[in-house]
């Protein structure tokens, strides 16, 4: 029993003739004529696992040519209406997508971003991706997402893998190990714009996004400084990360605005894991004579702080009070609450996206590269304020 292809109906169809030895149809209702090809069948997936299907596989099930299955498409007005319906049904039928990157290779765009970071640990990273989506959805752009692992040879394999993927412009945010940039340079050669975010380079003259990072550390000593700490201690991160510097930078301005002193001993910089975060706080919390407060790099580093303070009984406010930075969703339900710098993190990875688009859309040396400072938040909670 044989049925139209376009409308599925058996009852007004009919024999035409042969084509090439094979039987042709011809449905009274649609007013089409068509071939039954056992290889139409042979084309879906459960049949051929792994096939994509392409427009020769439309085209071989309605036996017609692979250009008009192209103009049929792409919405052509020199194609009959029943064609194009009939190729749009055979198209769904074998779950048929287009070959974006064959289409790039023409118009020598490929509507898709690269984003680079350096973990997913944390909530930070995750929460500027989806801001940077938001706005590349509604510009009509794919995204691209990779993950470098704080490893230096994993983002040089990121920058490849972007690289021939073709994109248009990409977002970076560099692991703590980055202290060569060349890799970020082949983009610049290629002409794909880069903006850099949170973790930036000041060596390649590119955009930046980031936070005022001093200006959020000032005011985090000074508020432990306000509530009676004396002997505040500041656990780093990397020293080649310039957010390191700047927060560092502000920590200390802050101690010699209100006249304390500066313990280097109280000072420990750190790699970012929570197992050096923990340790630093071991040592500085273990001796004796140990600081009354400590100033962390960020809201992990502080957490694994908070947490070391109760494994030895510490009191946190009263015997030690601390404060982190970036507002994790942890530093609010943890116990007790952690005192934290805000920082607009969604919102850095739209301004991110934004810039990046403006810079495609005028083409590469025809653009000057800008600097964003956000500002920054204290959030007050329970961890930094005695009784």
């Amino acid at each position: 029993m044989t049925r139209c292809v376009k409308c599925n109906q058996v009852h007004a169809i009919t024999k035409s003739g042969l084509i090439r030895g094979k039987q042709r149809y011809y449905c009274k209702d649609c007013k089409i004529h068509f071939t039954i090809q056992s290889s139409a069948v042979n084309t879906s997936k459960e049949t051929r696992p792994g096939h994509i299907s392409t427009i020769v596989d439309i085209a071989k099930a309605l036996n017609i040519s692979k250009s008009t299955v192209s103009r049929a498409l792409q919405g052509h007005t020199d194609i009959k209406e029943q064609t194009r319906k009939a190729v749009l049904n055979m198209a769904r039928k074998l779950d048929y997508q287009p070959n974006l990157l064959a289409k790039s290779l023409v118009k020598s765009k490929t509507n898709t971003i690269g984003i680079i970071v350096p973990e997913f640990v944390n909530s930070f990273f995750p929460t500027v991706i989806m801001g940077a989506q938001e706005i590349a959805g509604e510009a009509g752009y794919n995204v691209l997402i990779c993950q470098s692992q704080e490893s230096v040879r994993t983002e040089i394999a990121n920058t490849k893998v972007l690289l021939a993927s073709r994109v248009d412009g990409v977002i970076i945010s560099m692991t703590r190990e980055t202290s060569n940039f060349d890799h970020f340079r082949v983009f610049e050669r290629h002409g794909i714009p880069i903006v850099f975010f949170n973790r930036t380079c000041e060596q390649i003259a590119a955009s930046r996004v980031f936070v005022n990072d001093y200006e959020g550390a000032f005011a985090a000593v000074e508020h432990l400084i306000v509530n009676g700490y004396k002997k505040i201690a500041h656990i780093g991160g990397p020293p080649g990360l310039r957010l390191s510097q700047n927060r560092l930078k502000g920590y200390l301005d802050a101690l010699k605005k209100h006249g304390l002193p500066v313990n280097d001993k109280w000072i420990i910089q750190h790699d970012l894991t929570k197992e050096n975060a923990w340790s630093s706080a071991e040592k500085l919390l273990s001796p004796k004579k140990r600081p009354d407060a400590i100033f962390c790099v960020n809201d992990p580093a502080a957490i694994q702080t908070l947490l070391y303070a109760k494994h030895k009984g510490i009191k946190v406010p009263d015997e030690v009070g601390i404060v982190g930075f970036s507002d994790d969703p942890i530093s609010s339900i943890i116990e007790p609450q952690l005192t934290t710098v805000k920082q607009p993190v969604s919102e850095m990875g739209k301004i991110a996206m934004r810039i990046l688009l403006e810079h495609i859309e005028k083409g590469m040396g025809r653009y000057s590269p800008v600097d964003t400072i956000l500002p920054t938040s204290l959030i007050v909670r329970q961890s930094s304020v005695r009784k």
